[in-house]
Order: C-alpha cells, then sequence, then structure tokens
C-alpha cells in the first residue's frame, strides 16, 4: 500500500469525528474571524460566475469560505480521495459537483480561475510538489492559487507538531507532514508562483480553537475570548514574530 493509499485509509477511518468535531461555535468563529482578515483587502476576487476547483476537498468548506467573505456566486467543483468525505458533502449538498478522485492522478483540460487547498497537501507531502506544478498547469494566466497549510518556522514547533501527529489517533505520523514554511514557499517559487500575500495566524486563537482535534485540553469555551485573541494576534500576522511562532501559514 502506497502512502496515500495508506493516507486515505486513514481518513476514512477517522472522518466522521472529524468533521464533527470541526462544527464547535467557537471553531467556526476562528474560522470565519481568519478568512475574513485574509480576503477584506482582496477585492479583485470579487467576480462572479468564476471557476473554482478545490482539490482535496474534504467536506467542501471552501466553497462556502469563498462565497461568503467574497459574497460571490461560483462554478464550483471539488475532489477527494476520501470516499465517506465525497459522500458526506454530497449529503449536505445534492447539488455539489464533488467526486472521488487521487490528486496524484488528477489530470484534466479545464483552466480555473481559482484553486483552493485547505489544510490538503501537508496530507500528500511527496507529492505535495506535484500537486502545486498541476495547480500552476490549471490556473488561468491570470488565476489565483489560495492556500492554507500547517507551517513552522523553528524547530520546537516541529517538534511539537511531530510529537502531537504521533500520540494523536487523528493524525497518520507515517503519511502527513507538515512543512517548513522556508521549504513550501521555495515549491510555490519553483513552479511559478508569485507569492502575492501571505499571512501568519497560526498564533494562541488558532492554537486554543481552531484545532479541537490537536489540542483537545486547550479547547477552552467563549466566543468573547476567540475575539479578543484573535485582535491581539491580527498585530503579528505579517511580521517576523507572527512569522517565528506560528503554526499556520495562509497564502
Amino acid at each position: 500500500m502506497n502512502k496515500i493509499e495508506k493516507q486515505k485509509e486513514h481518513f476514512n477511518n477517522i472522518a466522521q469525528k472529524y468533521f464533527k468535531q470541526r462544527q464547535s461555535k467557537t471553531h467556526l468563529l476562528i474560522k470565519k474571524l481568519m478568512w475574513h482578515h485574509f480576503f477584506k483587502d482582496k477585492t479583485y476576487l470579487k467576480i462572479d460566475n468564476q471557476t473554482v476547483l478545490e482539490p482535496m476537498c474534504g467536506y467542501c468548506e471552501g466553497k462556502k469560505i469563498i462565497e461568503d467573505h467574497l459574497g460571490i456566486k461560483i462554478i464550483y467543483e471539488g475532489f477527494d480521495y476520501s470516499d465517506i468525505m465525497v459522500d458526506l458533502a454530497k449529503s449536505n449538498d445534492s447539488g455539489l459537483n464533488v467526486y472521488k478522485m487521487d490528486v496524484a492522478k488528477f489530470q484534466t483540460d479545464k483552466k480555473y480561475d481559482i484553486v483552493i487547498i485547505i489544510g490538503g497537501l501537508h496530507h500528500v507531502p511527496n507529492y505535495s510538489e506535484q500537486a502545486v506544478k498541476m495547480v500552476n498547469n490549471i490556473l488561468k494566466k491570470d488565476g489565483y492559487f489560495i492556500c492554507l497549510e500547517p507551517t513552522h518556522n523553528n524547530l520546537l514547533f516541529r517538534k511539537i507538531r511531530e510529537l502531537i501527529y504521533k500520540k494523536n489517533m487523528l493524525f497518520d505520523e507515517n503519511t502527513e507532514r507538515a512543512f517548513e514554511l522556508k521549504k513550501l514557499n521555495t515549491i510555490f517559487l519553483s513552479n511559478n508562483f508569485e507569492i502575492v500575500d501571505q499571512i501568519y495566524p497560526g498564533l494562541s486563537s488558532y492554537v486554543l480553537f481552531y484545532n479541537p482535534d490537536a489540542f483537545p485540553f486547550l479547547n477552552f469555551k467563549g466566543k468573547f475570548l476567540v475575539r479578543i485573541l484573535f485582535d491581539l494576534d491580527k498585530l503579528f500576522f505579517k511580521n517576523f514574530i507572527g512569522k517565528f511562532f506560528s503554526f499556520l501559514s495562509q497564502h
């Protein structure tokens, strides 16, 4: 069994729990705040009927994120290697154009205005450069690649994440691996992408509220605390302090 097949089997086993844990009010709020902040200055993306592809789509949250935060109608297509995630997405919206596909085997003659990947590349680290190259090939000349991935920029945080992957059953330490930020950026740049905007939102509010499965003992309740910590974190989203301490990068 290759690593993608092993990751697929693992994700099918945890898919229902993964989805359920990401329906908490605090998780949904921190996600809303993060994407609102990211899109607030991107008025150039507010064009109706753009074609959007979401590889490794999970339960298709990319569609909702783009529509909600840009306020536009899109022509959406998504795929995932998890049978259960595809079925779950269709059960929530029977009209979705979503299907089962392995990102390492995906081919198309279509060209898209936007490709969005939310935490997908680190599930296929050995194929991440191949996936990014594929994205470049299927984007229109003036298209945009939106990407959110777990990253680290110091040795301590890398070790913390590796320990979580090893100890927590919702992760498979043998097939998924977060990126060193410099390495992820190198993958983008070597595949002819320009980094238009990059922020580092993986700070205190992210650690406490975004990952109820990774840090269950830190998943405190209370929307007020989410907003307070997020407002403090915003001060560091684009500087060297945020870059050094962030567990996440948003492009």
